[in-house]
């Protein structure tokens, strides 16, 4: 299947797609400002320059797009346009996202993974009451 926008367009609006700062990620580190949590952020120091980083809660939370990290929840589908590219850059995010985490986990952090969908209105509060009971027993 034909792509239906231009090149010039295609490449315009991958332009656009942010890989750190996204609206998913503010919004998690916001509620967590807010609940009194500090942390840093994307620290190239770590495998996977970690999205929120709380060195006191030893703890790493990556936020994922469910496309771009291959999340099984209804909101992922592989592309039908160009499979040849998106399949093993999808794939290799996938495995990528597993090498980070063990590594991570071998340097003695918890690493928890917030989905895009799990920070739909409708979910939102279920998902980051879950994430700050993990971290105030942690």
């Amino acid at each position: 299947m034909a792509d239906n926008h231009t090149p010039e367009e295609r490449s315009y609006n991958m332009s656009r797609i942010r890989s750190i700062d996204t609206k998913p990620e503010e919004k998690v580190r916001k509620y967590l400002f807010a609940q009194g949590f500090r942390y840093r952020k994307n620290v190239k120091k770590l495998p996977g320059c970690p999205d929120i980083v709380l060195p006191k809660y030893k703890t790493i939370i990556f936020v994922q797009g469910c496309f771009w990290h291959m999340h099984n929840c209804g909101r992922f589908h592989w592309p039908t346009s160009n499979q040849e590219y998106w399949e093993p850059k999808i794939l290799r995010n996938a495995e990528r996202d597993q090498q980070n985490k063990e590594k991570l986990q071998d340097l003695g952090w918890t690493v928890m993974t917030v989905w895009e969908c799990e920070l739909k209105k409708k979910y939102f509060e279920k998902t980051m009451n879950s994430i700050v009971d993990k971290l105030k027993h942690s």
